[in-house]
């Protein structure tokens, strides 16, 4: 294996036939390109509902506070189910015109517990309140990935399909330190146990979808890298800079047991991009004082270390040039 990158899904602007160009051709293989997720374009295109589009027999709608689980699906709803099926519609007008075959391609879901902690009841409070909607939603979800899988196949003949399962409240939820709706409280934990069957439920219903990798992706801080692990996950994604040396461990151990990192080692945010070698040493440093041999790093995707769409389109490309060198530059170094 050799080390290739990819990035997290959002983009920025609202045009999916750009997004789609500069993300193939800036992510031409062995790299990984994906379908992009662009929040700019309003209600119905961000993670959320993106994601809640695909439930199966639980229907949303958008209150003051965000978006609400219903009894029948109104237009926020379309709104969303038509915005996925747009991006679907250009992938395989963008990728139909291209020479080449695809090889792999990326598509991203909220993972169960980031789904729970966002969408909410009809009185308002938070499903994640409540084990019973927590478990249908994880349920709804894995009943409801097939169908997408399928779409996206069909857009991309040939495509080898990875999914990357954002969690990015993971550490609230397992902490308990979300919000009631007034905010005078605060929601009871969620079971360590209860995380790993949710994502176990979903990942299974990827793999009988035909996913050829599974990875989730969740924040640094308190991230939960053997629960994942366990899970049956097929990697982690996580952003670098913030790791503890215990969390190196942790991710030391999940490659020693044949498990992909995807190492946020570009953090795009800050106006500049780090040089090459600094993001290459982010990631080669901590290995090696690990322990792990360079011949392990083929099992690193590079990306950046959040989502892009806070960027403007030419400097998230620019962000996408600078993942892949620093791809070869780690390649370089695993091949001594």
């Amino acid at each position: 294996m050799e080390v290739t990158a990819t990035a997290l899904g959002p983009w920025p602007g609202e045009d999916p036939v750009e997004a789609a160009r500069i993300i193939r051709g800036e992510l031409g293989s062995p790299h990984l390109p994906f379908l992009a997720e662009l929040p700019g374009r309003g209600v119905g295109s961000d993670a959320l509902g993106r994601t809640a589009s695909l439930l199966v027999e639980l229907a949303v709608d958008v209150q003051p506070y965000g978006w609400r689980l219903v009894d029948r699906p109104g237009k926020d709803l379309r709104r969303a189910v038509s915005a996925l099926s747009t991006d679907i519609n250009v992938l395989a007008d963008v990728a139909g015109g291209e020479d080449t075959p695809t090889g792999e391609l990326k598509i991203q879901l909220l993972g169960p517990l980031s789904l729970a902690a966002g969408l909410h009841l009809h009185n308002g409070e938070r499903a994640l309140i409540d084990f019973g909607a927590r478990r249908d939603i994880a349920a709804s979800l894995a009943a409801g990935v097939g169908s997408y899988l399928s779409r996206v196949s069909s857009a991309v003949p040939g495509a080898k399909l990875v999914v990357q399962l954002d969690e990015p409240d993971i550490a609230a939820v397992l902490a308990g330190t979300i919000p009631t709706s007034s905010g005078y409280r605060t929601l009871r934990a969620v079971a360590g146990q209860e995380a790993t069957e949710s994502w176990q439920l979903v990942i299974e219903a990827l793999r009988a979808a035909g996913a050829v990798e599974i990875v989730i992706a969740v924040p640094a801080v308190e991230a939960p890298i053997e629960r994942i692990v366990t899970a049956g996950a097929d990697g982690v994604a996580v952003p670098l800079r913030p790791l503890t040396s215990r969390q190196w461990e942790q991710l030391a151990a999940a490659v020693e047991a044949d498990k992909r990192i995807w190492a946020g080692a570009v953090d795009a945010n800050g106006g500049t991009l780090p040089k090459v070698a600094e993001a290459v040493e982010s990631v080669w440093r901590p290995w090696h004082q690990m322990g792990l041999p360079a011949s392990s790093l083929g099992s690193v995707r590079v990306t950046p270390a959040g989502g892009l769409a806070g960027l403007t389109p030419v400097a998230a490309t620019g962000v996408l040039g600078r993942l892949t060198q620093v791809a070869d530059g780690v390649n370089q170094r695993a091949h001594g």
